[in-house]
């Protein structure tokens, strides 16, 4: 110990700065410790400023301002040479060793020295997330698990999901790994890839896709034990007594888990979420202390699906029956099958409680799709931002529908931004986008209406559908907004809208346009020819680009500022049509199809298209519309692919 003082008294002695004989500070030496002194602290320092304000009391008084923001003035002293900072430890001599802040990321608005782009650096590994599903079957955990994934990708934050489900099956011997890619790629025209990327985004490597399971409920009891060589399958697996069952599923939850962990810690992740039942304290707390002994300093959240709502199970338990343990199986046994898997994790559940908050952890129970929230101890702007998010959940049956505004006076000039009038084309394509809106809801109405009447549980073999928990509601009650931006272009083709008092007319100044800065009103064709360098930038990278100029935007800023608009759309329960510019449809196109980041800036989206946005307990239902002038129609196009834009003025 005494020792360790000496070589400590050592160190201090060598970094105090030398004082001279005559008792002033050395020039050079303006700082202890690695802590820069005050001026009254070095005379040296202290002196040079006096001077200085000796220098400004000969010139004269300060001049007098009308204003007190206006009083900073460009000195007239000489400059003094710039001193760059050294990097330097200001805590202490050790090295540091608690983790990074864990303060907001958001990809476009913010940026930083080991994150020039915003997103979760891979450093800062306290800032990343594990989500740990936890609930019964059917609860809608995996539906949850997509719409999370969903949100934040299209928020730039890395995502992916690991479902135990899937890995169960192959470790079972129901279902055949797929292969492994191959080294190299077969060749693919390029517009054939860039249509399979829009729609379904690129398949993540070591990622088990849904398959069918090749258990078999039409067959007999003979037929079944000829296939004894493969784990039975139906709901004898989820019993807590079957001890080798158990055992089997504990592994695979641990290496869906070190495959998670891997995708964080190695492969640029930033969010992983585990989708598993963990209807246990047992399975959790062996997550958690696996989690903890790969990398402590990772967070971790809890998130459990609870359901009350018998309209609700019932939609969920439909839903069950065409997935992959019971597709294409008979829908009676395959229910009674289902609701025996259930009771057996029924006997062994442990809801989130008194474990999780005598260890701290976070978590978040989710009760009956969002109409009821409890959440405990969220730490992050990750976990802050699930809890919001899972707030606008609802399941009501509604109609989206996104197009941008009709022909406008810079749209044939080929100008960027602007606020012009709409043309005389662009008003018929209003009254036309009236009409046929009006049209389809209530066609929409009638479809819905009938879908009750013909309604049955458990479906009849064939009939996957799933139906609506809330559709016993009064439907007729349904109002329809119409959102615009606050351009011209976009209000003008609401105007028939506005005229029809079944219709709610709203102005978003979020909706607008991205704004192009210095480039407002200039064609590609100018740019190019006066910005070249400015013009290859963008081209390079839309996506990460911004405008240079006041207010100059990029597509990053705008998924920003959309991001309220999203949740909204998320929380209500009316049908809507968002009337707004080629960038906001882009993004928001982005978040209901769940294109990747590559993908966004360049999606397709010209004049004339209608997009309509159906959500469904599975996911959406999608169609696309093309404005037929001649007939002041829009036909549908049954066979329509998102794809990349071709013509960068449509």
């Amino acid at each position: 110990m005494k020792g360790q003082l000496t070589a400590s008294a050592s160190t201090t002695a060598s970094s105090s700065p030398t004082i001279p004989s005559n008792g002033e500070r050395a020039p050079a030496a303006r700082h202890h410790e690695g802590l820069l002194l005050p001026p009254a602290a070095d005379p040296t320092l202290a002196h040079e400023l006096k001077s200085l304000n000796d220098f400004h009391m000969l010139a004269g008084p300060p001049p007098t301002y009308d204003s007190p923001y206006s009083r900073s003035i460009a000195s007239t002293a000489p400059g003094s040479p710039r001193i760059p900072p050294a990097r330097q430890n200001s805590g202490s001599h050790t090295p540091r060793v608690r983790p990074h802040a864990t303060t907001l990321n958001i990809p476009g608005m913010t940026r930083s020295r080991v994150s020039p782009d915003g997103r979760i650096a891979e450093r800062d590994v306290a800032a990343k997330l594990v989500i740990i599903m936890v609930g019964l079957p059917a609860r809608g955990k995996s539906y949850l698990t997509k719409k999370i994934q969903r949100y934040l990708s299209w928020q730039q934050h890395n995502t992916r999901i690991f479902n135990v489900g899937n890995r169960r099956r192959v470790a079972a011997g129901v279902v055949t790994p797929p292969k492994p890619a191959p080294t190299s790629a077969p060749e693919v025209d390029a517009p054939t890839q860039a249509a399979t990327i829009l729609l379904h985004g690129p398949t993540p490597p070591n990622v088990v896709e849904d398959e069918p399971t090749k258990l078999d409920l039409n067959a007999s009891s003979s037929t079944a034990t000829k296939r004894a060589e493969k784990i039975d399958q139906s709901a004898k697996f989820f019993d807590p007594k079957n001890e080798t069952a158990s055992k089997l599923r504990e592994k695979v939850a641990l290496d869906t888990l070190d495959e998670l962990l891997d995708y964080l810690l190695h492969q640029g992740g930033a969010v992983g979420i585990l989708d598993a039942t963990n209807s246990t304290v047992h399975r959790r707390e062996l997550l958690v202390n696996h989690i903890r002994q790969r990398e402590p300093k990772l967070g971790i959240l809890f998130i459990e699906s609870i359901c009350h709502d018998q309209n609700l199970l019932e939609a969920n338990m439909r839903l069950k029956l065409s997935g992959p343990d019971y597709k294409d199986k008979d829908p009676v046994q395959s229910l009674a099958d289902f609701k025996e898997r259930v009771k057996a994790y029924e006997s062994a559940y442990e809801p989130l409680g008194q474990w999780e908050e005598d260890h701290d952890l976070q978590y978040i129970q989710m009760i009956d799709v969002g109409r009821k929230i409890v959440h405990h101890r969220l730490k992050g702007f990750l976990s802050g931002g699930i809890a919001s998010y899972l707030t606008t959940f609802n399941l009501s049956p509604r109609q989206i529908w996104i197009t941008r505004h009709g022909r406008s006076v810079d749209n044939e000039l080929q100008k960027l931004g602007g606020d012009s009038n709409l043309t005389e084309r662009g008003h018929y394509y209003g009254q036309a986008l009236y009409n046929f809106i009006t049209h389809k809801r209530k066609e929409w109405l009638i479809e819905q209406k009938n879908k009750i009447a013909q309604s049955s549980f458990p479906p009849q073999p064939g009939d996957h559908t799933p139906p609506y928990p809330e559709l016993n509601q009064e439907l007729e009650d349904k109002n329809f907004c119409i959102w615009t931006s606050m351009l011209k272009r976009s209000v003008q083709t609401a105007e028939y809208f506005e005229a029809d008092d079944d219709y709610d007319v709203k102005n978003w100044e979020m909706l607008n346009e991205l704004n192009a800065g210095t480039f407002e009103g200039m064609t590609y064709d100018e740019i190019a020819q006066k910005y070249p360098e400015e013009y290859n930038k963008r081209q390079k990278d839309k996506l990460q680009y911004i405008y240079p100029g006041v207010g100059g935007e990029g597509y990053l800023q705008v998924i920003s500022r959309l991001r309220d608009m999203v949740r909204e759309i998320e929380r209500i329960t009316d049908h809507v049509l968002i009337i707004s510019h080629r960038s906001v449809c882009r993004v928001l196109m982005a978040y209901f199809m769940d294109l990747t980041r590559e993908d966004i800036a360049d999606l397709d989206v010209p004049l004339g298209i209608l997009y309509a946005i159906e959500p469904k307990p599975y996911g959406i239902e999608f169609h696309a519309y093309r404005y037929n002038e001649a007939q002041m129609w829009f036909d549908e196009m049954p066979n329509y692919k998102p794809q990349k834009t071709v013509d960068r003025n449509s």
